[in-house]
């Protein structure tokens, strides 16, 4: 017995098949994810010297990356038929390549009509990185190392956007609006060689049949839902414009629900949100990048508009904010494997919450050290609750459904980002002309204050030279600005407590995404055991049949 129960000791432990041969194949997909996001920030502070360079104006213009943004947002229902058909593998190769090939056309572009022309072949190609990314990576990754290969990944996928108005500022000041979009080529071929060489081939279903109507009915609705998200604030929320588009999106979402509820093979499959940790996960992580956005989009209109700072000085105000993030990111992920989710995500979400209402106490002339203070702690919150929250959703998906998934979670996370820079920015102008007319109603024109602040400044221009009249309007002119401006600040302050709502609101979500803990079954001897052969076997069954001597 002493034998066999030493030979059953030194026997190995089951092979659990995990590969751990999976960083080179990790280094690709981030890469490629990392020029993909960064492309699209790179440009947003680049619109002014653009509409400048083609004589054309800002709403001309705002099409390069209205453009990007639509072409890349209705292409993403399609990665996951089209992995499964076709071999994640080769279409994110082709997916890259595409990117890098637009980037190096939007970068020779002669005129606004070329640059929007080659902007939406890049969004068309690249909107396949990210889903088609995540869902490689939920395939190759072991699930206990997850959490960390999703901390490292995400460094690309939320980090880059913060880097691209520092980048983007240096280049337009420094360099031409061109390098821009050359910079993506070198990083691009770097992404779609590694693709190459270190990526596996997956299995591919060519039975596999196309959802035409699901197809169809999903790009009418993204597509008109964020034409009418971005375009609102300019053409007006009630106007026939945009009340159209809000209608064709309420009806083709109508239509693609029970499309892809019907049909076999959905484009979309909804059912996976039938997994409660999934639903909730979608839900938090889009209320966080709505949060999220409150600084992202407000706080450089605050830095250029309010104290008057250039993009490249505002970008790096906002750096450090970054930096944190990036560093958190891969902590939080191991973290997460071995404290779970809830600490992790109820701390982050309170830091978020509490550092974006922090933001409302802006004034015309607060300090950068303490921006920077709070944008950095705020950056630590994000980055230690935004991976962690979207993991567990991924994970609790079956293998099968992965490529399901990933769609569903991207496009969602597109639209919420969307309708987040929306609804900030209406409340924002709708706060900004509340205060300015209070402002005008607390100090009329003729009051004794704005008699005596005019009085003042035109007897200081005429004491220059000007004469009585011009020095007058100069004057009120100036008054005016002054309370344009602190009805500015006071509407900007007023969207950063809007914003924080959304973070505080997570908070109960996130007990939704506790992870069960599974017993571990101990292994049967028999499961352990070598098989034995049939003289072996009697030996055991002789020995065990005589007498035990003390």
């Amino acid at each position: 017995m002493s034998e066999q129960s030493q030979t059953i000791a030194e026997v190995p432990p089951l092979n659990n098949n995990e590969n751990s041969n999976f960083w080179l194949p990790l280094i690709a997909i981030i890469l490629a994810t990392f020029v993909s996001v960064l492309s699209s920030s790179l440009v947003n502070v680049a619109l002014p010297k653009l509409s400048t360079v083609f004589g054309v104006p800002t709403t001309t213009i705002q099409w390069v990356v209205t453009g990007f943004m639509l072409a890349s947002a209705v292409v993403i229902p399609a990665s996951g038929f089209l992995s499964a058909r076709f071999g994640s593998k080769q279409v994110l190769l082709l997916s890259v390549t595409g990117f890098t090939i637009g980037s190096l056309l939007c970068g020779l572009a002669w005129n606004d009509t070329s640059l929007i022309a080659f902007r939406i072949l890049q969004g068309l190609t690249g909107g396949f990185i990210m889903p088609v990314g995540m869902a490689v990576i939920y395939t190759i990754v072991p699930r206990q190392q997850i959490g960390l290969a999703m901390g490292i990944w995400g460094v690309a996928a939320m980090v880059a956007p913060a880097l691209g108005p520092t980048l983007g500022g240096f280049l337009i000041q420094y360099y031409s609006w061109r390098t821009l979009f050359f910079l993506n080529v070198p990083v691009g071929v770097a992404a779609a060689v590694a693709s190459f060489f270190f990526l596996k081939d997956s299995v591919r279903q060519k039975n596999l049949k196309f959802d035409i109507l699901g197809a169809t009915t999903s790009v009418i609705f993204f597509g008109s839902l964020l034409l009418a998200l971005s375009k609102g604030q300019t053409e007006g929320w009630t106007s026939l414009y945009i009340v159209t588009l809000l209608y064709i999106s309420a009806v083709s979402f109508a239509l693609l629900i029970w499309t892809e509820l019907t049909t076999e093979t959905p484009l979309l499959n909804l059912r996976v949100f039938k997994n409660l940790q999934f639903s909730a996960s979608t839900l938090t992580s889009g209320l966080i990048t709505v949060a999220m956005m409150g600084g992202t989009f407000m706080m450089p209109i605050y830095l250029q508009n309010v104290q008057s700072m250039t993009a490249l000085d505002s970008g790096i105000l906002l750096l450090p904010q970054s930096v944190a993030m990036a560093l958190l990111m891969p902590i939080s992920g191991k973290l997460q494997e071995k404290v779970g989710v809830l600490p992790l995500g109820i701390i982050g979400l309170l830091i978020l919450g509490i550092t974006t209402y922090e933001l409302h106490k802006l004034t015309a002339d607060t300090s950068h050290l303490w921006i920077n203070v709070d944008l950095t702690i705020r950056g630590l919150g994000i980055g230690l609750c935004m991976m962690p929250i979207s993991t567990v959703g991924m994970s609790s998906v079956t293998n099968d459904q992965i490529n399901d998934a990933s769609p569903l979670s991207n496009v969602t996370r597109q639209v919420m980002s969307s309708m987040g820079i929306a609804i900030l920015t209406t409340i924002m102008n709708s706060r900004q002309y509340f205060h300015y007319y209070r402002f005008t109603e607390e100090v009329p024109s003729y009051s004794d204050e704005a008699s005596s602040f005019i009085s003042t400044i035109s007897g200081s221009l005429i004491q220059g030279g000007v004469d009585s009249a011009t020095s007058t309007g100069a004057a009120i002119s100036y008054l005016a600005g002054i309370m344009q401006k602190e009805a500015l600040v006071r509407g900007i302050a007023d969207t950063f407590f809007v914003s924080a709502i959304p973070a505080f609101v997570c908070i109960p979500l996130v007990f939704l995404l506790r992870e069960k803990k599974k017993k571990k079954e101990q292994p049967t001897s028999s499961e352990l055991s070598p098989p034995l052969s049939t003289s072996e076997d009697n030996d055991i069954v002789t020995k065990a049949q005589e007498p035990i001597k003390v």
